[in-house]
């Protein structure tokens, strides 16, 4: 007998951003071979809702945490609040945290003082961490390793080479989204191509950043396939291999997605 066919994972969406459309949207990637999501929640409110949608729907998982925008909101209440959901057994990860200093719609001290909290409560709970980098790759970096985090996913990853080179001898995982289809993103490619078997996850951050062909369109779960056809080019594998690959690794950082 055949061996069926390992399910996809979209490691990184936003089902609350698509409230209408959620039952469609998660239908959608169920059928296109995509058996489960991890619904990435950006502050305690749309955390609480990332949970909901879970418990709602089959293949859906949950984060909580407070993303780098909103750190000057980040006080002891919301901490509290996050912290009281990393224990509902839906949730799988804290986060999504990090810096942002493209933006920076939070001061940088601000930024720092949420990301360093939430990297405590991934240590306190034994749940990985969901870090947002964008222009500040030094100083997330620094703060990983001044605060000994362990279990780390840097989500929709925008760095070269020598950085995923950097973040895989530490063992996090470097996830991949549809940006490695756009036509400037021959640097990004590299790095896809050049992560270590084992540590390459495949995202969405839906419903933002479509596929190169869909571009004006919402982004939506169903097509970390396109993402997963897009690396295993890169990478020189089969589109099974590429899902066996990146499906497992998901498992690794995120068990209760078994």
């Amino acid at each position: 007998m055949q061996t069926p066919s390992p399910f996809a994972v979209d490691t990184h969406c936003h089902l609350f951003l698509m409230e209408q459309e959620a039952g469609r949207v998660v239908s959608a990637a169920a059928a296109a071979g995509v058996e489960r999501l991890v619904c990435v929640g950006i502050d305690p409110a749309t955390s609480r809702r990332s949970v909901e949608l879970a418990e709602s729907f089959r293949g859906v998982f949950a984060t909580a945490g407070m993303h780098p925008h909103t750190a000057s909101d980040f006080d002891g209440r919301a901490g509290a609040e996050i912290e009281e959901l990393l224990a509902d057994p839906m949730v799988v990860g804290v986060g999504e945290t990090g810096l942002d200093y493209y933006r920076r719609l939070s001061p940088v001290e601000d930024q720092h003082r949420a990301f360093r909290t939430h990297i405590a409560l991934s240590r306190e709970s034994g749940k990985p961490l969901v870090v947002h980098v964008r222009d500040a790759w030094p100083d997330a970096m620094a703060i990983l390793a001044e605060e000994r985090a362990e279990r780390v996913v840097l989500h929709c990853f925008s760095g070269d080479g020598a950085l995923v080179a950097e973040a895989q001898a530490r063992g996090y995982m470097t996830s991949f989204a549809a940006n490695i289809t756009y036509p400037g993103a021959d640097s990004l490619r590299g790095a896809a191509a050049a992560s270590a078997p084992g540590l390459i996850l495949a995202e969405t951050d839906s419903p933002f950043l479509p596929p190169q062909g869909l571009r004006g369109r919402p982004n939506e779960p169903g097509n970390v396939m396109q993402v997963l056809v897009a690396l295993a080019e890169m990478r020189n594998l089969t589109l099974q291999q590429m899902v066996e690959e990146t499906s497992d690794a998901a498992i690794r950082m995120f068990p209760l997605l078994r």
